[in-house]
């Protein structure tokens, strides 16, 4: 199973994604915790003094909210993580921070449009290869194609708000049970964060207008190969495929 969360900027899709795995289970629930590896794209930026304190401060944040059980794998590039995982849940967060890396790596930001298609083609053959990493807890490695449980595949004629425990909840999906905790921890996950970007004023600078049309580009191609894609807005999931 893949997953694409994405969403504008603080529009809660990092916590919705985390919350995919882990997040607010009933007090008393059973089964162990789920064992996730955290693919970490953020780095801290050099730059003028305050600056990379305060984004370095963030990815503190982020690191500071997710469980003590969870394996944050921030050594290798995400195309390699993807490609070579170690466990068979793994949530990356995010390809914004991930392209932005690739652009300061290669040095592309003064380079023509597409310049960054060998890096971005890597990264959507590994999502659609995503091999799984080996059986999780009885079941065989795969990329399933199957709904998550976590979604519905009917329809409602009403949107649900969740099961009243914090649990996620999707415009006309039913709140999370306990048997689609289970189906979670059994099957491969695949969960990426990515920004939504492109909604308001067309940037000022050529490199804001550069990564706003790259990364447009690859979340279509992403949201073409991952089974669910869901839009976050104001910390509400909207189910887009």
């Amino acid at each position: 199973m893949r997953t694409l969360v994405l969403g504008g900027a603080r529009s809660g899709k990092s916590a919705w994604a985390e919350s995919l795995f882990d997040g607010h289970r009933p007090s008393g629930s059973q089964g162990d915790p789920i064992a996730v590896d955290y693919v970490a794209t953020a780095r801290p930026w050099p730059g003028a003094d305050g600056f990379d304190a305060d984004f370095a401060a963030r990815i503190a944040g982020h690191r500071d909210r997710r469980p003590a059980h969870w394996r944050t794998v921030d050594d290798v590039d995400a195309v390699e993580a993807l490609r070579r995982p170690l466990s068979p849940h793994v949530l990356l967060d995010d390809v914004g921070t991930w392209l932005t890396g690739v652009f300061d790596r290669e040095g592309l930001w003064d380079l023509p449009r597409g310049s960054v298609a060998p890096w971005t083609d890597e990264l959507v053959a590994a999502v659609r290869d995503w091999p799984g990493a080996g059986p999780a807890t009885g079941t065989s490695a795969r990329s399933s194609t199957a709904p998550f449980a976590g979604f519905s595949t009917g329809s409602s004629t009403s949107p649900s708000a969740g099961s009243g425990d914090g649990s996620p909840a999707v415009a006309d999906v039913p709140g999370e049970s306990g048997e689609t905790r289970d189906v979670v921890k059994r099957e491969p996950h695949l969960v990426m964060v990515t920004p939504e970007v492109g909604m308001g004023v067309i940037p000022e600078h050529r490199s804001g207008r550069l990564f706003r049309d790259e990364i447009g580009l690859l979340n279509g191609r992403l949201a073409e190969v991952c089974d669910q894609v869901v839009l976050v807005v104001a910390g509400m999931p909207l189910r887009l495929k």
